[in-house]
């Protein structure tokens, strides 16, 4: 009986997943406007009742599916820094971080810098939020201790981690977009020494160098 719950609870997972993935697929080909859930449907090889069993509608589908692609980026983000790194060194990691997710994973990356849309996740506020209070925690508890050292100068989460991916995004976004065919990363020196200058304190950079 465990084993044919187990079973079924895997079958629905899957079936669940094969619509989101089959999403993505549809709206990087189509866009947001241009997808129909009938050719969802067709990708997933999933029946009109199956995808209204866990989706309201494409938009629903659409917002799910952000947050999924918000988590795992957010996830690869904070796996690249720990307590044990400089400010210089932890700068350098969540930089090289943001690049490697955006080159590996185009078309995630896409999805959630290009093609979604803030109208998708209206009922998904407090899941958005979740998440990203989950991002400021881990770099607050990352940033903390280096503040208090005078190491990291001090600001908001927020502002910290729009210096570290708002340079990076004019690169990140002219690839992901076709208009630059050239690779993210290979900006990575230039971007660290330019983020180190905004966010290390300046002794604390001089003394161990200027990139990462």
């Amino acid at each position: 009986m465990i084993y044919n719950t187990t079973r079924e609870m895997n079958m629905v997972a899957r079936a669940r997943g094969d619509l989101l993935a089959a999403g993505l697929a549809v709206f990087d080909r189509d866009g947001f406007e241009g997808a129909t859930v009938a050719a969802i449907r067709t990708q997933a090889r999933a029946s009109n009742g199956s995808f209204f069993h866990f989706f309201g509608s494409k938009k629903e589908l659409a917002g799910t599916l952000f947050l999924e692609v918000l988590q795992r980026y957010h996830a690869a983000m904070l796996a690249a820094i720990d307590t044990s790194l400089s400010a210089r060194e932890g700068v350098g990691r969540l930089i090289r971080a943001h690049l490697d997710w955006v080159v590996n994973n185009r078309r995630e990356a896409r999805y959630l810098f290009e093609i979604s849309r803030s109208e998708w996740t209206e009922d998904l506020r407090d899941a958005q939020r979740a998440q990203n209070s989950r991002l400021a925690e881990g770099i607050k508890a990352w940033c903390a201790p280096l503040i208090a050292r005078g190491e990291l100068l001090p600001m908001t989460a927020t502002l910290f981690f729009s210096q570290i991916i708002g340079p990076a995004q004019i690169f990140c976004r002219a690839w992901l977009s076709g208009r630059d065919r050239s690779d993210p990363r290979d900006q990575a020196d230039i971007l660290i020494a330019c983020a180190i200058r905004a966010l290390v304190a300046p002794e604390a950079a001089q003394k161990t160098g200027a990139t990462s």
